[in-house]
């Protein structure tokens, strides 16, 4: 099996399958049930799917997929860190993600992986409050949000306000269910494009999730 890089993202690697892989930042650890394999004295870790939705944003043509190295990204609703480990593996040891997450038994399942991780910062703290951890989290490249909450757009826009970069950017997934579990999730996601473009976001690329998160989408924003 052969690896090589995503054209949207040279950190990012896919096989002659379609899956997609980081290479690993602590050799030997693997956070959840992926894969772990050496490929030319490296080793990778395969980003499952139905595990991340920011993987199945990139499988679903996503496009841009701006995460670097060294880059500062503001990570709500970090949880166990599946996602967060791999966007780890991308930033590098120069980079740095601050998780925030609001329940402590959640937050704890990501204590064995920032161990060995020294690029990422659990915080116990409440999304809803961004005021409450600006003693700890500066301007940062990329906000990230995963939060299923019935005003998860405003938690999102709040944060940008607080803490993206201008020209900086954001994945939110939308879980439409989360907002309205009656209303049509179609009519829930554009109701999410017009509240982010009427905060005078840049929306680059909109796609949904199916088949790996189902009524789930993904946006990808640019702070103008």
């Amino acid at each position: 099996m052969k690896l090589k890089p995503l054209k949207e993202n040279k950190n990012i690697f896919i096989d002659d399958k379609g899956r997609l892989y980081t290479k690993n930042l602590v050799k030997g650890q693997k956070v959840y049930t992926e894969k772990v394999f050496k490929y030319n004295n490296e080793e990778y870790r395969e980003w499952v799917l139905k595990k991340s939705k920011l993987s199945a944003s990139i499988k679903k043509n996503i496009g841009l997929v701006p995460i670097n190295e060294g880059d500062r990204v503001l990570y709500l609703g970090i949880a166990a860190g599946t996602t967060a480990s791999h966007i780890s593996d991308i930033i590098g040891n120069d980079g740095m993600i601050f998780g925030i997450d609001i329940a402590p038994r959640i937050l704890r399942e990501l204590v064995p992986i920032i161990y060995k991780r020294d690029n990422i910062i659990g915080l116990l703290n409440d999304s809803d409050k961004p005021d409450s951890y600006l003693h700890i989290v500066p301007k940062v490249d990329i906000v990230y949000q995963d939060v299923a909450q019935p005003h998860q757009i405003k938690i999102f826009l709040e944060n940008i306000d607080y803490y993206l970069k201008n020209r900086g950017y954001g994945f939110l997934a939308v879980k439409a269910r989360s907002i309205n579990v009656a209303k049509d999730p179609k009519e829930i996601f554009k109701d999410v494009r017009k509240s982010l473009e009427d905060h005078s976001l840049n929306i680059l690329k909109e796609v949904r999730l199916e088949p790996y998160h189902k009524d789930h989408a993904m946006f990808l924003i640019e702070n103008k």
